[in-house]
């Protein structure tokens, strides 16, 4: 990807908040600190504990990772709760 792509892509991405569906399939934007629960231990985090999400960033895989803990984790390994 070069640096007008990353340039467009980024024009739409907030370091402080994501788009979620709900139960009810509404679209619904989540604001930073929002909380999200481990699905396993990972790194300093354990399984099943509720932590706050900082801010949401994107890797350079192009894949979402929320920042906990001034730590960087790929957004799979939780469950986000709405």
């Amino acid at each position: 990807m070069n640096s007008k792509d990353w340039a467009e892509l980024l024009k739409y991405a907030s370091p402080k908040s994501i788009l979620v569906v709900n139960a009810k399939n509404r679209v619904i934007e989540l604001k930073c600190p929002f909380k999200v629960e481990t699905k396993h231990d990972i790194g300093c985090l354990k399984k099943a504990f509720m932590y706050d999400v900082e801010s949401v960033k994107i890797s350079t895989t192009m894949k979402t990772v929320f920042v906990i803990k001034g730590e960087v984790y790929y957004y799979h390994h939780f469950y986000i709760l709405v």
